[in-house]
């Protein structure tokens, strides 16, 4: 009796122990150093506080390596959706495969995933639209009828397929400002090679973003800045308009640019809205961010991974070619901030405290 009653023991445990380690959706970050990142892990898990579903968040600190060992975690805890949002698009097509294999569902997220069938969805902000909004924020800054106005281009990553999209709608809105003369382009000779060229190909995206790439790091795009900066003629400097990628690498060139006398005024580009980023246009030392309000991204994200577990299928809005084939897409709106209605778009929407900033 004393046997059975330990056997039996033993296996309340043991199933207790497969419950606690059990998760229906898991969610892969690229890292937790940068603000952004850290601040996607909040809202998922803010979303998922009234979910039935367990879910895991892991993150793969910019390792390919790492995020596949994230997957195949989560794998063996017997996730069936797998959210992954991969630092380098390329690379983490093997641990969307590891997760296809296993049996689970592929939701890319943010960052598309290149290379393979193994994405089931992909859910994002239309990432065209963003660099769109960034080039027409800095035409809509030009003094009327000025031409030659110095013109400076940051990009991404070029392993991030999402690099390639902001600065194709970028400079979809602003070659024909940079062939008329309006803006002149400091800092990329490939960039003014293609100057009559608005439709560029991938290729040709790539030579121009492989000389003006931050590679996501603030400090290395702080270091092109300046040395940017140093190479730069006087000429080429006074009101100066500066194609930032985002919030992080916004903030680093910004404080460059400052760090110049010969620089009078410059207007800067980012996203993403970070709260560093939010105080900087405050201050007026970052000109805009374009908010993707996370908690949308993150809703779609968690909405689409309870349909696939129900057995239903989510509704799509577009799709994304990620060279092997075109992934279905949830796409979420976006909304351009500056100093004149940061109050009310990200503190009357409850997105941020008003107490968090100095005003």
């Amino acid at each position: 009796m004393k046997k059975l009653l330990l056997i039996s023991t033993f296996l309340v445990m043991l199933f207790a122990s497969a419950l606690t380690f059990a998760v229906d959706i898991g969610v892969v970050l690229p890292t937790n150093v940068e603000p952004r990142w850290v601040q996607d892990e909040t809202r998922f898990k803010e979303a998922l506080k009234d979910t039935k579903y367990t879910v895991e968040i892991l993150f793969s600190q910019g390792s390919p390596a790492t995020e596949r060992q994230n997957v195949e975690a989560l794998v063996a805890k017997g996730a069936k959706v797998i959210i992954i949002c991969p630092h380098d698009a390329v690379a983490a097509a093997a641990s969307a495969e590891v997760a296809k294999k296993a049996g689970a569902y592929v939701i890319s997220y943010d960052r598309l995933i290149m290379g393979t069938d193994a994405v089931d969805y992909y859910v994002t902000f239309d990432s065209v639209e963003v660099g769109k909004a960034w080039g027409n924020f800095l035409i809509q800054n030009v003094k009327k009828g000025t031409k030659g106005n110095p013109l400076y281009l940051y990009a991404g990553a070029l392993s991030d397929n999402n690099s390639f999209l902001f600065f194709q709608g970028a400079w979809e809105a602003l070659q024909p400002k940079i062939f008329d003369g309006t803006f002149r382009v400091i800092n990329s000779s490939e960039a003014v090679k293609l100057m009559n060229k608005k439709n560029l190909t991938r290729d040709e995206m790539a030579r121009i973003i492989g000389q003006v790439t931050t590679n996501w790091d603030f400090n290395v795009a702080k270091r092109k800045a300046e040395d940017d900066l140093t190479k730069a003629k006087t000429t080429d400097k006074g009101t100066v308009y500066i194609l930032a990628p985002n919030d992080g690498t916004a903030r680093a060139i910004a404080d460059a640019f400052r760090a110049d006398k010969a620089v009078k005024q410059y207007f800067i580009t980012g996203q993403d809205a970070e709260k560093a980023s939010v105080q900087y246009i405050i201050d007026g030392k970052q000109s805009m961010t374009v908010f993707k309000d996370v908690r949308l991204l993150v809703k779609d994200s968690i909405n689409a991974a309870q349909l696939l577990l129900q057995g239903k299928k989510p509704a799509t809005s577009g799709s994304y070619d990620n060279g092997k084939v075109k992934v279905p897409a949830i796409q979420s709106e976006i909304q351009v901030i500056t100093k004149d209605n940061v109050k009310k778009i990200l503190i009357d929407s409850g997105y941020y405290s008003e107490k968090d900033f100095q005003w």
